[in-house]
């Protein structure tokens, strides 16, 4: 069931851009609880979604999907009304999915002061027999450092110099994120962690959903980490304002 559930979030995806209607019906038809605030609920929600993208004009690159228990979370490119990059976690229960969030941020023009693009790096989970032992790991970082704001613990966490870094603003390394803070500052910029909401992760990946503010707008944070020799190796992420209440076309909240 695996990797059947793998493959038809694969499905499902791809057919955002090719149209084809069969793998909509994995969605259950009755249960689907949409966590995207900017779409209906319900399967019909999906549907009314889909129908506002004018034909042939969607393009999905799935790069990455990895599962965890009744879980698929997948990191995607898309360009749909805009370029995008997303990740998408999607709730199985008796091989239909009953529930799905997503982070979705603008694709910046240019890679990062590293050269990194958000969605480029490495595809193929390994190690899976550390899975539960990263996912403890990537929660303490969170918990300790981006929520408690223990700051002095980074060098714990993270793998020094050879912390590869995808956020569009930040450069590898400690010294790349210490800049970027630096910078931040300067400008008046904040952002803070909240809380935690869930962990998910397969073998040597890890990803996180948490809401807090950035720019004094309420956002949600997914990370996604990638860890050797319990360190932090590898961060993408995606950072999406939280609309206000009156915005929402569902009642199922962001997280």
């Amino acid at each position: 069931m695996v990797n059947e559930n793998r493959q038809t979030v694969l499905d499902l995806l791809e057919s955002i851009e090719s149209g084809d209607p069969r793998p909509a019906t994995a969605i259950h038809p009755e249960r689907y609880i949409q966590h995207n605030l900017a779409v209906a609920d319900g399967l019909a929600g999906f549907g009314a979604l889909l129908a506002q993208l004018p034909k042939g004009s969607a393009r999905v690159d799935t790069r990455r999907v990895f599962v965890d228990g009744d879980y698929v979370f997948a990191h995607t490119a898309y360009d749909f009304f805009g370029p995008k990059i997303g990740f998408d976690v999607f709730r199985f229960d008796q091989g239909k999915i009953v529930e799905h969030w997503d982070n979705l941020q603008q694709t910046p023009a240019v890679p990062n002061p590293s050269g990194r693009t958000m969605i480029d790096g490495p595809t193929i989970a390994t190690d899976f027999g550390a899975t539960e032992a990263n996912k403890a790991l990537v929660r303490a970082f969170v918990e300790e450092v981006l929520v408690g704001g223990q700051m002095e613990k980074l060098e714990t966490y993270l793998d020094g110099e050879g912390y590869r870094q995808h956020n569009p603003q930040i450069g590898d390394g400690l010294t790349g994120l210490s800049a970027a803070l630096e910078a931040m500052a300067r400008a008046g910029v904040t952002m803070t962690y909240d809380r935690l909401h869930f962990v998910l992760g397969e073998g040597d990946f890890v990803l996180t959903a948490s809401e807090g503010s950035f720019g004094g707008k309420a956002v949600a944070f997914y990370d996604l980490f990638r860890i050797e020799g319990g360190r932090l190796v590898e961060h993408w992420d995606t950072i999406e304002p939280i609309p206000e209440r009156s915005q929402w076309k569902n009642e199922n909240g962001k997280f």
